[in-house]
């Protein structure tokens, strides 16, 4: 008996599109576009009798059967705008499908039968997976192929019920890829909205860095090229990653829209878009969606044991408070006020939507960010900091922000290192593309004693942002190390390349008073104060310099000052270290008691690593500090 022919395939293209009637795939120059369901069959039909009138009649024929229940004129429109959108088609100008009121549509674009091209790296068994043979005597051309898409689309269904889950377990062959989310376009009628903008390039940045084997380059070095009329070659470069999102959000009352595309960097080619549209309080499990797809497109390995989020809305106006909270709590780096604005915009958030985990996560973080200030005391900050922290895991798990702000207090409040360690842990596991927490890991590492580790930590920050500095961060682990010859390098350069921070000036000094050049410590010391707007430890530097210096009205003139401060928290750990320049060590005992007892997030953090208390290092006084504290 006669084996019978295998069908040939076929291919249908038209412009830069090409339609494979054998998968149901609708491809642009050579990348497929998602397109599935009643949309790719309804497009389907209408190329199949491209130049001819498909009636309303007859799409319903086909694609409604008359024992299917469902707003038929809702659903066409839908499917002919889902397939407008996808290729880049106008109602106005159409270039393949036009309109005929009240009658149908017609597909009005050359159309070319061709064959399809081999894949490479794909064997023809690959190729026949899911496939369908076409009929080799279909009762009619167009017939025969609605059947054929009709069984693809059954198949297809069939298989992506269980496809997101087994991808999700198994992961993906490719090795891990790098991605920079470029920031989203403002569409909106009102150029004020830039924020709700930038806030939701943030947030998407923020979901795609929970997924592993996913490297997210940080939100600071992203927004260096917003409005860039540099190419997307040239940007791939600059910040080191294979693929880029990029974007727009049009914002029009309690309604987004946002529109993405996946690019491949390096050779400017199109993978993939998609334009959704959304009630602004559908926008937490919209920006999950978008993160998931993206993920699916470039096949990264999800984090298996994360905790799933859990399927929410929002208020809009907290939604909308807590993204202007997140954007100044990322413009703050190193001063106080947009932290205070910050803080306002959270609990303004929690007001209006108290089930919003995300907001107790930024006002945690923001009260962990005012105790570093010392504009508030440590006490008062991790009381408040704690309660909210916990609600915010307790509404979401998977919120590593909340797990990062839980370590910093248990390291430099509550003293229980395996607590910080832990959550550190947590938080890098739930977040591993988040520079700022592999930032502060670092310097936790430093501390620690253990330089190679947090040299490898820091190291990891920087590709994640490669366009920030973080000299700053790196002084601050030879500061712990007391490494000063390497703290004067280091510090040197963050001067030269960011003139204005003054925690560079700072570490300088520190670095210059370490390896005895206290005369050119001081005007550092000076710069850091008038820059930071009298910094606590900047200003007690310049006064423990000025009385080792031999300068001690000047020193005394400072202490006054900080002990007569009313506005803030004061910490007695500062003003114990001028009594120490001073000579003065029972009321430098006596503050640095005081730190201890208040639980001052300094002590933790300079007891053991301050050149400016080394002279009270031999007494038995200090040894006790030393051992009440339970350094590890």
């Amino acid at each position: 008996m006669p084996v019978p022919a295998s069908p040939v395939a076929r291919v249908l293209r038209f412009g830069p599109f090409e339609l494979d009637p054998s998968t149901g795939e609708l491809r642009k120059a050579g990348v497929k576009l998602r397109l599935q369901g009643q949309p790719i069959q309804l497009l389907g039909i209408l190329i199949e009798n491209a130049g001819t009138l498909v009636t309303r009649e007859e799409l319903k024929r086909q694609l409604w059967p008359g024992d299917t229940f469902v707003d038929f004129d809702h659903g066409l429109h839908n499917a002919v705008a889902r397939i407008r959108e996808t290729l880049g088609d106008s109602v106005g100008t159409p270039k393949y499908i036009e309109t005929l009121p009240r009658r149908g549509y017609r597909f009005i674009a050359p159309v070319e039968d061709i064959k399809p091209a081999p894949q490479a790296g794909v064997s023809s068994d690959e190729n026949a997976v899911g496939t369908v043979p076409i009929a080799t005597a279909p009762p009619t051309r167009r017939t025969g192929f609605i059947l054929m898409v009709c069984a693809c689309f059954a198949i297809g269904l069939a298989a992506s019920s269980f496809a997101w889950r087994r991808f999700a377990v198994e992961g993906a062959a490719t090795p891990t890829r790098s991605i920079a989310v470029l920031p989203l376009k403002n569409l909106s009628v009102s150029a004020d909205e830039d924020y709700f903008a930038d806030a939701m390039t943030d947030e998407l940045i923020t979901e795609l860095s929970q997924i592993q084997a996913l490297k997210v380059i940080s939100h600071t070095s992203v927004m260096e090229y917003k409005s860039t009329t540099k190419h997307l070659p040239q940007i791939a470069r600059e910040l080191g990653v294979d693929d880029v999102v990029e974007g727009s959000v049009t914002r029009d009352g309690d309604r987004v829209r946002v529109t993405v595309q996946l690019l491949d960097a390096p050779n400017d080619r199109h993978l993939w878009s998609e334009s959704y549209q959304r009630p602004l309080n559908g926008i937490l499990d919209l920006q999950n969606e978008i993160a998931r797809t993206i993920a699916q497109q470039i096949r990264v390995k999800l984090t298996a044991d994360r905790p799933a989020r859990r399927a929410s809305s929002v208020d809009p106006e907290a939604y909308d408070a807590y993204l202007r909270g997140r954007y100044y709590l990322n413009t703050q780096y190193s001063t106080l006020s947009p932290v205070i604005t910050a803080r306002r915009y959270f609990e303004e958030s929690i007001r209006k939507d108290p089930g919003f985990a995300r907001s107790y996560a930024g006002l945690a973080d923001a009260q962990w960010n005012l105790a570093s200030f010392r504009h508030l005391s440590a006490e008062s900050a991790y009381r408040s900091a704690s309660e909210v922290a916990r609600k915010a895991l307790d509404l979401d798990q998977s919120l590593g922000e909340a797990h990062m702000t839980r370590a910093l207090f248990s390291w430099r409040y509550e003293w229980d290192w395996k607590a910080a360690e832990r959550e550190f842990e947590y938080a890098i596991a739930l977040a591993p593309s988040n520079d700022t927490i592999r930032c502060y890991h670092s310097n936790y590492l430093a501390w620690r004693g253990r330089r190679a580790d947090a040299v490898a930590e820091l190291t990891k920050s920087r590709e994640l942002n490669p366009g920030a500095s973080f000299s700053s961060s790196e002084s601050a682990i030879h500061f712990q190390l007391r490494d000063y010859p390497g703290l004067v390098r280091v510090s040197q350069a963050g001067v030269h390349s960011d003139p204005n921070e003054w925690l560079e000036h700072f570490f300088l000094g520190m670095g210059y008073e370490g390896v005895g050049r206290r005369a050119e410590a001081i005007p550092e010391y000076r710069k850091a104060v008038e820059i930071s707007g009298g910094d606590q430890d900047a200003t007690a530097a310049l006064a423990h310099a000025y009385a080792m210096d031999g300068r001690t009205a000047d020193a005394k003139a400072i202490l006054r000052d900080l002990e007569q401060k009313h506005d803030g928290y004061v910490s007695p750990y500062m003003i114990a270290t001028i009594h120490a320049g001073l000579g003065d060590r029972d009321r430098a005992f006596e503050y640095l008691t005081k730190a201890y007892q208040e639980r001052c997030l300094d002590i933790v953090w300079q007891l053991r690593a301050d050149h400016r208390i080394d002279n009270l290092r031999s007494d038995p006084r200090f040894q006790t500090l030393l051992h009440h504290v339970n350094f590890p």
